[in-house]
């Protein structure tokens, strides 16, 4: 499959509204501390705005209830990964990106048979504490041969002056998250970030 390289991560239906309407057409709802309600409404809604724009959803971590609200696709972790039921969301027609940070990590997703694979953090990253190091665009390119022909995708301390440098290591996609979201103009820096990866298309 291929992956737009703008990879978008967010954690409300509003910031889909507020970016996908730019140009983006990739974009996760990573939303970790929700009541289900919340959650199915934030999902729903997600779901109908991605339509509108023309973008592909990927419910992070909720695989059921992107099941039960027809999305058609989800990304986990290696711990969610453990308890995920891997059958009932093939069977729904669902495609699934999955986390890795080492190579037991690898291993174990390559043998769910992922649409995506993602290695992170490519470079130190606010956005949660990480046992693992800074992989280093190196990394890329190695983990690059080892997922071929299944996508690769970046994440970690990303941001455009970088991109060049991750796509030309392998990467098929980059994700950000708060180099947009925490920035003081995230419209103008969403459309930096298009700009950036369009040259990689």
């Amino acid at each position: 499959m291929n992956l737009d390289p703008f990879y978008l991560i967010v954690d409300s239906a509003t910031w889909i509204e507020r970016l996908a309407p730019l140009g983006v057409k990739l974009v996760q709802l990573r939303i970790k501390t929700m009541d289900e309600t919340g959650l199915r409404a934030e999902i729903r809604r997600s779901k109908a705005l991605c339509v509108q724009h023309k973008s592909q959803l990927i419910i992070n971590d909720h695989w059921r209830l992107a099941i039960e609200e027809g999305c058609d696709f989800v990304h986990l972790g290696q711990e969610d990964l453990q308890t995920a039921d891997l059958s009932r969301i093939r069977a729904a027609g669902v495609r699934l990106g999955l986390s890795t940070h080492d190579d037991i990590e690898l291993e174990t997703a390559m043998a769910a048979r992922p649409d995506y694979i993602a290695l992170g953090p490519i470079y130190p990253t606010i956005l949660k504490k990480m046992k693992w190091a800074p992989q280093g665009v190196e990394r890329i390119s190695g983990w690059k041969r080892r997922v071929a022909p299944v996508p690769l995708v970046a994440i970690g301390g990303l941001n455009p002056d970088r991109l060049d440098g991750v796509f030309a290591a392998g990467a098929d996609s980059a994700a950000v998250v708060t180099d947009i979201t925490l920035n003081a103009d995230p419209q103008a820096r969403t459309r930096e970030w298009i700009e950036k990866t369009d040259r990689w298309r």
